[in-house]
């Protein structure tokens, strides 16, 4: 699965350019810098990164779009994520620590054992 090809910082900019395309007309590099608390430069490196991996494009406004393989990583981290704090809160874990902890979760469980727990979970 694509999602072993990338890295946990990776797939916290693909999740988080999904969101914000959820919300905004158009992303840009500064409203993900935002949303993550990052400094633009920062965020102009892993754009370029996700670039060159062919996960995003960049148009020359500076407008941030999900290619198919892109959006793919995106929603598979995101449905972990999800699913991750939901799961985790049932449990009485509060929404605080449940946040923390599925964003660490969802970069590291492998696919078997997270539809194991989609299974179980929703039995």
């Amino acid at each position: 699965m694509a999602i072993k090809e990338s890295t946990e910082s990776s797939e916290n900019y693909l999740k988080t350019i999904l969101i914000l395309s959820k919300r905004l007309p158009v992303v840009r590099g500064v409203d993900i810098a935002n949303e993550m608390g990052f400094k633009k430069s920062s965020v102009s490196i892993g754009m370029k990164n996700l670039r060159e991996k062919g996960q995003i494009t960049v148009t020359d406004a500076g407008y941030i779009y999900l290619t198919d393989s892109g959006k793919r990583i995106a929603e598979a981290i995101y449905e972990r994520n999800r699913f991750m704090i939901e799961m985790l809160m049932s449990w009485g874990i509060s929404k605080e620590i449940a946040e923390r902890d599925a964003c660490r979760i969802e970069h590291v469980i492998s696919p078997e054992t997270f539809e194991a727990f989609k299974k179980h979970y929703h039995s």
